[in-house]
């Protein structure tokens, strides 16, 4: 009886709390086909600019203060954390001080800086994308990747740090040869230009 007890209890709060719903809107858009799950954290979200068909799993950190740009069609799986800036180094250098910190201007070794995520990437599980960082579309981040830098288009990123281990198109040639008739839809996106002059600094 327990156990049927707990099994329901779980489906409640998975259905109440956890359910993953279409429809969201970023800088004054609708996105209809954009997921967000309620336990993902975003923090300035009026820096957060997302594109429609993105899917963001359950229990994601995104920092968007240093601003963030997720372009369409991009999946986020759960558990990663996406961060615009980085404080461990100046608030060791400045131990209590870092609290009070007068200025002038940001505090010393403070790390900040915008993330671009192009079209139709994957993020895999417990990842950590940091500041100043700019991924190409197509690409795929590896579960327990740590990224830092800039990448072309189609990467497969794997590592801490992460590096190019190959390319997405790999496995998706393999697909289209299974589906052809999806050519036209994979080329859709593939063939978008690059959107690396998106701004998604802070306004």
């Amino acid at each position: 009886m327990r156990a049927v007890l707990n099994r329901w209890r779980r489906h409640l709060v998975r259905g109440l709390v956890f359910r993953v719903l279409f429809g969201e809107r970023s800088q004054g858009r609708l996105l209809p086909h954009t997921r967000i799950s309620p336990s993902t954290c975003i923090e300035s979200e009026d820096h957060l600019v997302l594109g429609d068909h993105v899917y963001i799993g359950h229990f994601n950190l995104l920092d968007a203060s240093g601003g963030l740009a997720i372009d369409e069609g991009v999946q986020i799986t759960s558990h990663c954390a996406i961060v615009t800036h980085s404080s461990h180094r100046s608030q060791r250098l400045l131990g209590r001080a870092f609290a009070t910190w007068p200025g002038p201007g940001e505090r010393p070794g403070w790390i900040g800086g915008p993330v671009h995520i192009g079209a139709y990437s994957f993020i895999g599980p417990h990842s950590v994308i940091e500041a100043n960082t700019q991924l190409g579309r197509g690409t795929i981040v590896c579960a327990g990747a740590r990224v830092r830098g800039t990448f072309p288009d189609f990467a497969v990123l794997d590592g801490a740090p992460a590096q190019v281990v190959g390319d997405s198109r790999d496995g998706d040639a393999t697909l289209l040869r299974q589906y052809p008739e999806f050519r036209v839809n994979h080329a859709a996106w593939a063939a978008m230009p690059r959107s690396d002059d998106r701004d998604c600094r802070r306004p």
